[in-house]
């Protein structure tokens, strides 16, 4: 189990070994979880959907509409569900496995 100390300052340093599996990095922002009383959970903060604003302004030579972007959603959701999908359903013969 890994262990850190606190300094007089409220400051802990975090292990290497959780900074990489959780991959810190200097200046990420933690958020604390209660998960009962007295104990807490904690994980990186992850940004505001804010924040995304203007990162595809460099790959698009225009403003996509939301139709656009619901249908690029929908194609994208239908490409992961038929990569998750199994065949079990096809291995069934009236009801009863084959």
């Amino acid at each position: 189990m890994a262990t850190a100390t606190m300094t007089s300052k409220g400051q802990i340093t975090i292990p290497v070994k959780i900074r990489k599996a959780l991959g810190l990095k200097s200046g990420t922002r933690i958020e604390f979880y209660e998960i009962e009383d007295g104990v807490f959970a904690l994980r990186p903060k992850t940004g505001s959907i804010m924040d995304l604003e203007g990162c595809l302004a460099n790959r698009l030579n225009y403003a996509p509409t939301i139709e656009e972007m619901d249908q690029a959603v929908l194609e994208y959701a239908a490409k992961l569900d038929a990569a998750t999908k199994s065949d079990a359903e096809s291995s069934f013969e009236n009801g009863e496995a084959s």
